[in-house]
């Protein structure tokens, strides 16, 4: 009995080694992404509440752009633009071994929480896009603090 007990132990480490998958090719950080507005996204290497402060001071300042609320905790802005209602949100992401720094993703919602997509959200996101980097370095200079709504 005790030798049967053996053999199948012997028996279960066998020498063959256990069929390995191969690594999935690495995906790039959000960092790393092509910065693109058209999937309803960008990423910016900048904290969430300074990132969040220029998203509010732009805002404000754009033609067209209606602020109802905003809630810095949830990083949100809501917003009426080109006759639709939807938020902008700031996320703070994490560091990782490809992204070093401070990142924030900028994107858009509509107020059920699905990603919005829109022409309107779109156009929003590009623009404010663009005017991001000009608005953090305000910011960091001191230029610049909280959104006064």
């Amino acid at each position: 009995m005790a030798v049967a007990a053996v053999v199948l132990l012997v028996a279960g480490c066998g020498s063959t080694p256990p069929t390995v998958e191969p690594p999935a090719p690495p995906t790039p950080s959000e960092a790393d992404r092509a910065v693109d507005a058209g999937r309803g996204e960008f990423t910016v290497a900048a904290g969430m509440n300074d990132t969040w402060n220029a998203v509010g001071q732009i805002l404000i300042r754009l033609d067209g752009v209606t602020y109802e609320m905003r809630a810095q905790m949830l990083g949100i802005y809501t917003v009426r633009y080109r006759g639709e209602r939807f938020i902008i949100l700031t996320r703070a992401l994490l560091a990782n071994s490809e992204r070093k720094g401070l990142a924030t993703e900028v994107g858009a919602l509509w107020l059920d929480g699905k990603p919005n997509n829109s022409p309107a959200a779109l156009d929003l996101l590009k623009q404010l896009q663009r005017r991001l980097p000009d608005e953090l370095a305000l910011i960091a200079a001191g230029g610049r603090g909280k959104p006064k709504h």
